[in-house]
């Protein structure tokens, strides 16, 4: 058995109890669908939808997911995939409520490249609470706006776990290898001028205003030529994450060895 955890879905593994105070509200109604899915004008939306869980992520979702993100790959229509959450968070990580098994690794793992290996363009929209996986999902992605109070933790090291979705190769080709060790090992929250500075996302804007960007980037994407942006996405994945098939491999290999903690 394979213990991978993000998070826990009360976010009380982190040490925090609610999403932080400034993030923008979503008005998405709650469903037992845990993945919204809307598609218009070339934009395919992806949105996470445990919102009482903050989308901690568990098997039905990763599922969901990468099922969405597999059709749109070969969906004509689609020329870009923008990938978001319902309520106060992104996504607070795994969901650790339920006993780790096999399949958690597997899946979150899958998602990443998916996302990674898409021909389609991937735009991450963050917000509140974006943690452990929720956080490599979003790093897998090709563009990320974030909203002003979005706050990012790493808490995989503190939790005796390993760090999945190719994070061993994204975030070192990102940020460079000393902070990329400094956030995974220390752990601590960072805030979206911090992830802006330090390149991890594209932009940052008022919470209120995210939605809207957005859609905005996401809509000046889709009229690319598709060819012309799966060729840009190929290239600089090939050489810029070289590395990420092989991270994730040692990743499978780390969490085998560290075993349940």
């Amino acid at each position: 058995m394979v213990r991978h955890a993000g998070s826990c879905s009360s976010c009380q593994t982190l040490g925090v109890t609610q999403a932080p105070s400034d993030h923008p509200r979503r008005t998405e109604p709650m469903s037992e669908t845990k993945l919204l899915t809307d598609s218009r004008d070339g934009v395919l939306t992806l949105t996470l939808n445990r919102p009482e869980k903050l989308n901690a992520i568990d098997n039905d979702l990763s599922r969901s997911l990468l099922q969405a993100l597999e059709a749109g790959a070969v969906d004509g229509d689609v020329r870009v995939i923008r990938l978001r959450g319902n309520g106060r968070a992104f996504c607070a990580g795994r969901d650790v409520s339920a006993a780790p098994t096999e399949d958690d690794l597997v899946l979150v793992q899958a998602v990443a490249k998916a996302i990674v290996r898409n021909p389609k363009l991937v735009l991450a929209e963050v917000h509140g609470w974006t943690v452990g996986a929720g956080f490599e999902w979003m790093l897998d992605a090709d563009v990320v706006v974030a909203a002003q109070g979005t706050r990012f933790k790493l808490p995989e090291a503190s939790l005796g776990v390993f760090v999945t979705g190719g994070l061993s190769a994204t975030l070192a080709a990102t940020i460079g290898l000393s902070r990329a060790k400094a956030l995974t090992l220390i752990g601590e929250v960072f805030t979206a001028d911090q992830a802006l500075a330090w390149g991890l996302v594209w932009k940052v804007v008022e919470d209120s205003g995210l939605e809207e960007a957005s859609w905005n980037a996401a809509a000046k994407l889709a009229t690319l030529n598709p060819l012309v942006a799966a060729q840009f996405k190929r290239v600089f994945n090939l050489l810029g994450l070289a590395t990420f098939d092989r991270a994730v491999e040692e990743e499978n290999m780390a969490q085998r060895l560290l075993g349940p903690q």
